[in-house]
C-alpha cells in the first residue's frame, strides 16, 4: 500500500521559468522499523523569496500518512512534523526562490561603518537583547568557554568587531583543513580545532566558537547553497556585527549571495534536517540540488554579506 500526501495543494511543482530565479530540492529515504516522529528541516525560511514550493511524503506502509504539520521555528525557518508507519518513507521538497542579489549585500551606511561588537563594555554597546544573549552562550557543539585563552591570544589584538570576525573566517579557512568524512556527528568545536580538519557544520562550529569566546554573538545557519561540489546541505555561521548578522562560510567554497537559509539556531543541533522524536528509523539515501539562473554571484569573501 501506497499512501501520499502532499503540501500545500498537492499540485507538481512547475518548471522554473528561465533566467528566474533559484530552485532547491531534497529527496530524501528512510527505513522506518518502528512507528516514529520526525521533524524535518528542509523548506527553505519562509519569506518574500520563496515563489512557489512542494513538500510531498509517501510511504510503503500499510498506515496511511497524516498532512505534516508546520511549526514556526526562529527567524523564518520551518519545522514539519511527521509521524511514520513502518515501510520505507520517502519525502521530496521543491521550491523556487527569487534570484540572488548580484553582490553579497553590505550592512546599512556600507563597510565604513564604526566597528562595535558587545564587548569590552556591554553597556557601551546598548546592552543586549535576548536573542543576542541567546547566541553568546556556550552550547553543545560551541563550548566557547574551553577556548578562551585561545581565541584572545589568536585575535584579541585585533580591533574589536568585524575586524576580528574577518580574521576568525580567515584563519579558519588557511589552517584547517576540509576533508569530507573527518568527523563524527559528536565532535565539536574542540575537537575541529585539536584535529585541524572537519567539514562544513565544523567549519561553522569553530566560527562560532570562536566568536563567543571574544564576546561576540554568533549562530548557525543551515543553507541550501548553488554552486557547492559535492552537491549537499551546507553549513555557515552568522555574527552580530554593526547592528546586522553578516554570514560567514569559512569554507569559502560557494557565493554567499546565492545561498538559501533553511533553520538557523546556537548550533547543527538546532538545525538538523531530520531529527528522530521517536521509533526506529535509518536514513536509506539523500539527494540535494540548488541551483541559480544565469552565472553564480563573485564572491571574493572579503566583504560583508547578510543571509536573507
Amino acid at each position: 500500500m501506497t499512501t501520499k500526501t502532499e503540501v500545500p495543494d498537492g499540485t507538481p511543482p512547475p518548471r522554473a521559468a528561465a533566467g528566474r530565479g533559484r530552485v532547491v530540492s531534497a529527496e530524501l529515504a528512510f527505513d522506518v522499523e518502528e512507528p516514529a516522529d520526525i521533524a524535518l528541516s528542509i523548506a527553505a525560511a519562509r519569506g518574500p523569496r520563496v515563489l512557489v514550493e512542494r513538500l510531498a511524503t509517501t510511504t510503503t506502509g500499510e498506515a496511511p500518512l497524516v498532512e505534516p504539520t508546520e511549526l514556526t521555528a526562529p527567524h523564518g525557518g520551518r519545522i514539519h512534523l511527521l509521524h511514520a508507519p513502518r515501510g520505507l518513507l520517502s519525502v521530496s521538497y521543491w521550491a523556487e526562490l527569487e534570484q540572488a542579489p548580484a553582490a553579497p549585500a553590505a550592512s546599512p551606511g556600507g563597510d565604513t561603518v564604526a566597528h562595535k561588537d558587545i564587548s569590552p563594555g556591554l553597556a557601551d554597546a546598548g546592552g543586549l537583547t535576548m536573542e543576542q544573549l541567546t547566541y553568546l552562550w556556550p552550547s553543545r557543539y560551541c563550548p566557547s568557554d574551553h577556548v578562551v585563552g585561545f581565541a584572545v591570544a589568536e585575535f584579541g589584538g585585533l580591533p574589536p568587531g568585524r575586524p576580528r570576525v574577518d580574521a576568525i573566517a580567515a584563519w579558519i579557512h588557511h589552517r584547517i583543513g576540509y576533508v569530507p568524512g573527518s568527523s563524527a556527528v559528536h565532535d565539536s568545536a574542540e575537537d575541529t580545532l585539536l584535529t585541524g580538519q572537519g567539514v562544513c557544520r565544523d567549519f561553522a562550529h569553530l566560527g562560532i566558537t570562536l566568536c563567543r569566546a571574544l564576546l561576540i554573538p554568533a549562530r548557525f545557519a543551515a543553507v541550501y547553497a548553488p554552486g557547492l561540489t559535492p552537491m549537499d546541505f551546507h553549513a555557515v555561521f552568522e555574527a552580530w556585527i554593526d547592528g546586522v548578522w553578516r554570514v560567514y562560510d569559512a569554507t569559502r567554497k560557494v557565493p554567499r549571495a546565492s545561498l538559501v537559509r533553511i533553520a538557523t539556531g546556537r548550533d547543527a543541533a538546532d538545525a538538523a534536517f531530520a531529527d528522530i522524536l521517536g521509533g526506529i528509523v535509518t536514513l536509506q539515501s539523500i539527494e540535494v540540488t540548488a541551483t541559480t539562473a544565469g552565472d553564480l554571484p563573485v564572491d571574493e569573501h572579503t566583504s560583508g554579506a547578510l543571509l536573507s
